[in-house]
Formats: C-alpha cells, structure tokens, sequence
C-alpha cells in the first residue's frame, strides 16, 4: 500500500491545529479541595471555558477557576465563585452574612442558596478595585478566598466552569446562582478595617 506523504503531512497539521485550539479554549481540571462543596466534591472532573473572559467579563455567580495573588500561589489554580464585581464593597457582619454595596452607596444583602453556610471571616469590608473580582468559596467556613488574599485581577482568571464530566453520577452543567440582592435596613459605612481590594486532574491539572 503507497503511503501519500502529502495527505499525512495535512493530516498531522490539521490534528495540531484542532489540539492548540482545543488546548487554547478549554481545560480540563480535578478538584482537589472541599472549598467548593456541597457544589464541587474533592475528585470531582471540570471542563473549563478559557475563552469566555477574552471576549466578555465575568459575571456575579460565576465558578471561576484563578490564580491567587502571592503568596497564596502554589502550583494548582483555586476554584472559587464570582461574589463582589469591580467598584463595589464587599462586607461580612457578626453572623458571617454577605452583604454588597454599590458605587452609588446602596448596600443590599446577598440572598443565596439556604445550604451554603455563613461566612468564617466575620465583621470585616473589602473594596473591590476596578479589573477585580472578589471570590468565595461556596463551603464559606472553610474556604481559601478574597476574604483572605483579597479581590483578584480579570487577567488571573483561568476561566468560567461549564461541565463536571465526572464522576459520571455527578455528570452535569455547572450550578450558576443569579444572587437575589435584597435591600438592607441599614447601610453600614466601611469603615478603618476596608481592605482593598487550586484545581487538578490526573492527568489533569488540580484546583483548591
């Protein structure tokens, strides 16, 4: 059988080709930590978006996979979720509830999902720079995020979370939360304490 030198050569280019691509848009990652649960487990498998954020910002809700700011930084990327958008503030009170203030001064209280738990990080405020993002694990008392190592820039964001593709009994889109902001009684000012403002599959990388 004559092997056609010219097919295989637009073979292989077409298969690099198909590879960088699928390579540059997407990712696959295994969850390593318990920081996103109940909505990711530890060994649960994730498709990643990378090519959303290039072509519009992320938005409230969203499962973002990151990289932290130093020294926070290891060898895997963080798995956290869209809380604060740029030029808001960001404020926890005594009982670890979440509320957001907006650029006009109007502060609302965040209304999520009843199973997540409150906030560890109690009583403190964040201001949110412009191109950042303040991001929280959804398991709130054990969790690695900006109420540690404060908001994050757009350009660390790895991508958005689309798919957990295992394990196959978890098979599914990923849960994205459209927050209900409700009104609060009585905005509190930020105050002296404002602050402003990891993933892997084996094979795949890991996230925290």
């Amino acid at each position: 059988m004559k092997i056609n030198l010219r097919e295989v050569v637009i073979a292989l280019l077409l298969f690099v080709i198909v590879f960088a691509a699928v390579q540059t848009t997407t990712g696959s990652y295994r969850v390593e930590m318990q920081s996103m649960e109940p909505t990711f487990l530890p060994a649960d498998c994730i498709m990643v978006d990378k090519l959303s954020y290039r072509l519009g910002s992320p938005h409230r809700g969203d499962v973002v996979v990151l990289w932290p700011p130093e020294p926070y930084r290891q060898k895997n990327p963080y798995i956290k979720r869209v809380i604060g958008l740029p030029g808001e503030t960001v404020r926890t009170d005594d009982a670890g509830q979440v509320y957001l203030r907006d650029r006009a001064g109007n502060e609302y209280r965040l209304v999520e999902d009843p199973t997540l738990p409150p906030c560890g990080v109690r009583g403190r405020s964040w201001v949110v720079p412009e191109g950042q993002y303040f991001v929280m694990g959804d398991n709130r008392g054990n969790s690695q995020d900006s109420t540690a190592f404060g908001p994050v820039s757009e350009g660390d964001m790895v991508g958005k979370t689309r798919l957990r593709y295992w394990p196959l009994s978890r098979f599914g889109l990923t849960p994205h939360y459209s927050f209900r902001l409700e009104p609060a009684a009585e905005p509190e000012p930020a105050g002296p304490g404002m602050l402003p403002g990891l993933v892997a599959a084996g094979p795949a990388p890991s996230v925290a």
